[in-house]
């Protein structure tokens, strides 16, 4: 499911010649390897739509702070995942992206092993520029856990 070495990685060649919609699907259907950074935070690809990409996970032990609460790296770097990706899914065969900046809002502490949902949606999906928004919300109980934005810079590939 996740890739064990660098080697594993979907190539350059094979990224460019997918559009993002092609390339986020097959990351969740298992023909490319989810991120291995999903292996790191425990979260995964679920759902991928046109402008909207979903993960769900759940933090551990180790994506605690000093004070024993889930870092706020965590969040944000499942928010700065679904958001980017769902920008993904707008861009063209031969294009990349990057995130050119993100903005992450906990808005309250989640608790060990609580199964999330995050979901980034497309609100602009243009030339040179996306943008989009994401929220965290626990799976049972539907709370809100965060929320993001982000903008990413889309560009040729070669």
């Amino acid at each position: 499911m996740f890739a064990d070495r660098p080697e594993d990685l979907a190539s350059r060649e094979t990224v460019l010649s997918m559009s993002g919609l092609e390339f986020m699907r097959a990351i969740r259907d298992g023909i490319l390897p989810q991120p291995p950074i999903g292996r790191t935070l425990n979260y995964r690809v679920t759902e991928v739509e046109p402008g909207r990409v979903v993960f769900t996970g759940a933090p551990t032990f180790d994506h605690t702070n000093p004070l024993g609460t889930v870092h706020g790296g965590w969040y944000g770097t499942l928010l700065d995942s679904c958001m980017a990706c769902a920008v993904q899914t707008t861009v063209p065969r031969g294009r990349i992206y990057t995130t050119l900046e993100y903005k992450v809002n906990v808005t309250r502490n989640l608790p060990l092993g609580t199964e999330i949902v995050a979901e980034g949606i497309v609100s602009h999906a243009g030339r040179s520029t996306g943008v989009a928004e994401g929220t965290i919300r626990g799976i049972a109980d539907g709370k809100l856990y965060a929320t993001g934005s982000t903008t990413c810079i889309i560009m040729d590939g070669a």
